[in-house]
Formats: structure tokens, sequence, C-alpha cells
């Protein structure tokens, strides 16, 4: 390989050795960095092959360049003096000519390997985004560019999609790719990249006008999903799209509508800083948050003071915007939370002062009571850990075998803490709701008060429901898709109101539909991938017995839409003789008919195919899935109620085990 350098610019046009008949390396940039006084001078290479004639690795260039080091080996280098240990070759998959995030991998001279740097923010830099209501950005961006010199040299497709007008928040999309947000945080700081929804709504508009370069780099898959404040940034302009659907009214009404709390954080109630409680107009400071005291109309702000975290790094650079947790931790560190602030459980007391076999006894035991709490089912695992995160505080079990147990601050010099994994996740449970059962439960739905409910989008239109019943699992109805065997559905977790997006809400694309073998119509439909991020506002509800009929249920309701199909609502239910079902289907022993269980003069209410027949078992307070609607259900005018058949969810409860596993 030997180069020639222009006298007019920094081109060098680099040929490969002569037995070759193509040329391979395509481009080639020489960057000096001036040298600084003291210093020695620094020299950037950025060579271009093309992969077409063939394949150049990083350990070629280290071997070509560590013969040129060599005095007694070396062509073209004779007259320089170049230290072999500074030598860094660093190969990366260009941005633009990625199918997926760019990786790349750094190699020396053998045999010292040297590992990127870790990220760190700093000024955003590319002058055409000086409009983000952010100015901390950092390298490598998603695109894989390493610097500002690597943004301008794409800038251009990237602002023709802008002019183009293709899509109305495409220069948010744009600059938040090309300068995303950064948020210090620990062992390195973390990009905040737009949201896997934002991304989807770009590439609806504008898809078509994306050069096949781009559209391979700007794989919405890449992009996180929304799982609550802080792990995407969500597109721009919620409180103004509320406006423009002339939905003014919910600005400022106590139920949050925007994945950013737009809509809530500036209003009379709520002061700057402080924390809305999810629920309701009230706002409250983050020093009231687990202080003993419940000043939020649910409880909110007293609940999760003790709970499961990776690390205390993690929760300082969560948004707590709200006291509610984005997502439930199944295992990790013992983390206190008093008035605000946090303590990793400390265990040095114990191992002074009780037997070895006394505190197995107490961390059990605190284990158990915190896995309850967080609504799992039992603990898997107890261990006590060396933590090794710095600038951590700690807190103690002041008493640990008093009833109930204090916790005190004081250092930790061992650094001995506890870390706890629970098992599997409660069905059925309402978190949010202190009283349980049907106390207090309004008609009109709250974030949280059916955490298992999806609505189901054909072509971005809600078309039928759905119920969660596993990580990857709905149960529905058939008849939702007759017809349809290439339309492109998807499913939305955690919503009440369909023309909002609240912080709790997630999206799944649906992949696939298994009907059931048993009579009748229900079917399960897969998820393209798992509900990892449990939450109060998304988990799933209880699967009966093949008990028939469930002989500890009681207080059943089935969920509806109103307000023009877009509140959620629940409509209480009886059961009743199957005749009354005669005039409307042909009813089995695989069905139950019900009725609404009052008459109402509100017709207001709606109820779409695969709507769930919900009751409560009596025993023990968890909701359990007892029907599935096979077709949408109009609300009557008092006097003429038309009866309700669901298919009996019993009847197929060993075909849906033995399927979702």
């Amino acid at each position: 390989m030997y180069a020639d350098q222009s006298t007019d610019n920094n081109d060098v046009k680099v040929h490969p050795p002569r037995r070759h008949s193509r040329t391979i390396l395509y481009r080639a940039r020489l960057e000096i960095l001036l040298e600084v006084e003291g210093r020695d001078l620094v020299v950037h290479f950025d060579v271009k092959f093309d992969p077409r004639y063939q394949t150049i690795t990083t350990g070629n260039i280290v071997d070509i360049l560590s013969r040129e080091l060599n005095p007694e080996t070396s062509r073209y280098l004779t007259n320089l003096t170049i230290e072999a240990k500074s030598l860094e070759v660093q190969e990366s998959l260009k941005a633009l000519n990625a199918q997926s995030s760019p990786q790349s991998t750094v190699s020396t001279l053998p045999p010292t390997t040297t590992a990127p740097p870790p990220r760190r923010c700093s000024k955003l830099d590319l002058s055409y985004c000086k409009h983000l209501p952010y100015n901390i950005s950092s390298y490598p961006n998603m695109l894989g560019h390493g610097s500002l010199s690597d943004v301008e040299e794409d800038v251009i497709a990237f602002r023709e999609l802008v002019d183009a007008e293709c899509y109305p928040l495409a220069y948010d999309f744009v600059c938040q790719v090309l300068q995303p947000a950064c948020r210090a945080s620990q062992p390195e700081d973390l990009l905040e990249l737009p949201c896997r929804s934002f991304c989807r709504e770009f590439w609806n508009g504008c898809g078509s006008r994306l050069p096949e370069k781009i559209k391979r780099a700007l794989d919405c898959s890449n992009f996180p999903e929304y799982t609550g404040p802080g792990s995407c940034r969500p597109k721009p302009g919620c409180v103004q799209a509320l406006q423009s659907k002339a939905l003014s009214s919910r600005i400022c009404d106590g139920v949050i509508d925007c994945p950013d709390l737009s809509d809530e954080k500036n209003c009379a109630y709520c002061r700057d800083g402080y924390m809305h409680c999810g629920v309701g107009r009230t706002c409250v400071p983050h020093t009231k948050r687990c202080d003993g005291k419940a000043d939020c109309p649910n409880g909110s702000d007293e609940k999760d003071c003790l709970f499961l975290a990776s690390s205390v790094q993690e929760l300082r650079s969560q948004s707590w915007s709200t006291p509610h947790v984005a997502k439930y931790n199944k295992e990790g560190y013992v983390v206190f939370n008093e008035k605000g602030t946090i303590g990793k459980l400390c265990t040095a007391n114990l191992n002074a002062t009780l037997p070895e076999t006394e505190m197995d006894n107490v961390l059990q035991t605190a284990a158990s009571s915190l896995c309850t709490l967080l609504t799992y089912t039992g603990v898997a695992s107890v261990e006590v850990r060396t933590d090794d995160e710095e600038d951590v505080p700690y807190v103690y079990m002041e008493d640990p075998l008093a009833p109930e147990i204090t916790f005190v601050r004081a250092p930790c010099p061992s650094k001995e803490v506890l870390y706890v994994r629970c098992s599997d996740l409660e069905c059925g449970i309402q978190p949010l709701r202190t009283n349980g059962g049907t106390n207090g439960l309004n008609k009109m739905a709250e974030p949280g008060d059916w955490p298992w409910h999806v609505a189901l989008f054909k072509e971005g239109v809600h078309v039928c429901d759905a119920t969660l019943v596993a990580d990857n699992w709905l149960l529905t109805t058939a008849y939702c898709f007759q017809g349809q065997p290439k339309a492109e559905w998807s499913a939305r977790l955690g919503v009440v109101r369909l023309s909002s997006t609240s912080p709790w809400e997630q999206e799944r694309r649906i992949v696939g539909m298994i009907k059931s073998p048993v009579e009748g119509t229900t079917v399960l439909v897969k998820l393209d991938r798992p509900v990892t991020t449990f939450s109060d506002f998304v988990r799933p509800v209880c699967l009966p017995s093949n008990e028939d009929p469930p002989n500890n249920t009681s207080q059943c309701n089935t969920l509806g839409w109103a307000r023009n199909r877009d509140v959620l609502q629940r409509v209480q239910l009886k059961h009743s003789a199957m005749e009354k079902c005669e005039n409307i289907s042909i009813p089995s022993v695989n069905s139950v008919c019900t009725e609404q269980a009052y008459s109402t003069d509100d017709c207001n209410e709606e109820e779409v195919a695969g709507s769930s027949m919900l009751c409560l078992q009596a025993d023990d307070q968890k909701w359990v899935l007892t029907g599935i609607g096979s077709w949408r259900i109009a609300c009557s005018k008092d006097g003429i109620e038309r009866p309700r058949l669901y298919d009996k969810i019993s009847s197929h409860i060993d075909w849906i085990k033995a399927t979702i596993g």
C-alpha cells in the first residue's frame, strides 16, 4: 500500500498492493490536529474501503502499519518517528450503510487492546439543530457519526427531508437523531433517543422519500419504546395536538394525556418542580415522597418506599415527574426511600449482632415481605453482595427482630448490601387501588384501574379489544380478524383514552394468532416481543380454573368505550339464564349468558368485539377473565337491554395453558 498526498488539500489517494487489479480503497481523508506546545502531534487518518472488491479488516491495517513503523521494513514512513504503542486503529460501520445501530471494534497493535472511552455529554454543536429544547448531546450518535464533521457530511440529505414537508415534525425527529439528548450517568453518560412511535410517525410521512441507505439506518426497531419518563423522547407538541383535536378541555383536567406530562405540568394546581400524583388535580413536592403521610388522592406518594433497583445511579438519572415507578424490577438491590432521599440496605449490623442462622431467617423474612409488597408471588433468592457502586448512601434495619422494621441512615464501610430476586408477578391485581374490589371504583376508568385491558388497532384504527394473560399473549375473538389476512395490527396496553397517550402506555405489533380447538371463537394473539416492563398500569389478569361454573366469583364487569368510543368504562354484569341469549346466537355449554346488572338511560357506551368479562374472586380479591365477547355491542335504551353472550374461558383453559407454556 502506498500514498500520494495532494499539495492543495488533505485528500490522499492510497493504492492497494500491485497484485490487485481493482481499487478497493475508494476514499481517504487526512485530518491533522495541530501540535500543542508540550504535546505530541496527533494525526487522524480516515480510510474507507469498498467491500464489494475485497474485505479489509482491522487486523490487515494493523499488520501493514506495524511493518511501516519498523525501521527495518518501512518503505514510506522512513523519515518519521512514530511510537508504536500510540497507534490506534478503529473499525466503524458508517452510519448510512448500517442496517442497525452501528457497533465499533477498537484494536491496537497486538497484544494491547484499547476499549472505546466511556460516553460523555458535550455541547450540541450542529447549528442547524440549535432550536432543539436542549443543548447537550454526545458522539457517536445512533447513526454512528463520531464528530461534527461526520454529521455535516450527511446533513444535506436530512435537510432535504425536512424541506419536503413530508411530516410536520420532521425537523424535530431528524435533529434528535443527529444530535440526540444526553444525560449524566455512570459508568458512562446516556443518550435519550426519539421514541419508537415517533420514528414510526416520521416513517409514515417520509418513508417513501428516504434514500435506500437512510432507510437501512433509520430502522425504527432500533429505537427505544416508551416505558416511562426518561426512557426516550416522545414527539413534541402534545398540548398543541390536543388543541387541534378540539380537546382543550383535557388540558389541566387532572388526567395525564401526554407522555411528557406537558398537559398537566404548567397548571395552576401544579407548581413547577412538583410531582404529579398521576390521578386527580394534585401535585406534591419531592420531600413529601415517603414521609409517612398520604398526600396524593390514591396514596401513590407513599407507595414503593421500599423497592428493588439495579443501582442508585439508575434512580438518580430518572425523571421523577410522578411518584409511580416506570417499571417493576423483579430483582435488584433493596433500596429505601424516605422524603425523596434513597439508600441501599446495608447488612453489616446483622453480621455483628445475630447468629448466622438467625440472620438468614431475618433476611428471608424481609425479602418475602418486600416481594409480597411489590405484588410478586414469593422470593426466588436472597443474597448478601459487596456493593461496587461509588458515592452511595446506605440505611440499616434498626431492630431487625421488631414487629415493624425501622430504617436509619448510616455509613456502610463493609459495603455488604442485600440483593433480592422475586418470583412470578401476581395476576389480577390493581396496585393503585387501596380499597380493592369495586369499592370506590368509578364507572369511567382511570389509569391503572384495568391494567390488563388492551385496545387492538387495524391499520391505525381501533376495532377490537383484548386482554393480557401472559407477557407476550393476549386473548380475544377470531371475529376481529375475519377477512383481514394481510392487515397490520397493533396493540396498545395501559390505555384508557384512545385519543391520548399517557406516560404508562406500551405498544406492540401483533405477529400471530392461534384459534382454540374448543367450540367458540376464542383466539390467542402473540405480540412481536414480550412485555418486559410490567408496571401498575400494564400487568396480566388471572385465568380461571376449569371448574364450571366458578363458585367463588362475584361482581362481574365488562369494559367498553364511552364518549364517542374514546374513554374506557366499565359495565356491571349479572349471569342470566341461557334462554335469554337464544335469540342472539346459538348458546352452548362453552358459553355464558349475561345481562347488564342495572338499567340505564345513559346510552353512551359501546363494547367492541373481544371485550372481556371480568369477575372478582371472593377469597383473594383478584380479577379473573371468565369470558370473551364475540361481537360489538352498542348500548340499549332503558327497558330493552340486550343480553350478552361470552365464550367461557374455563372451557379453553387447558389449551391456553398448553399454548402459552
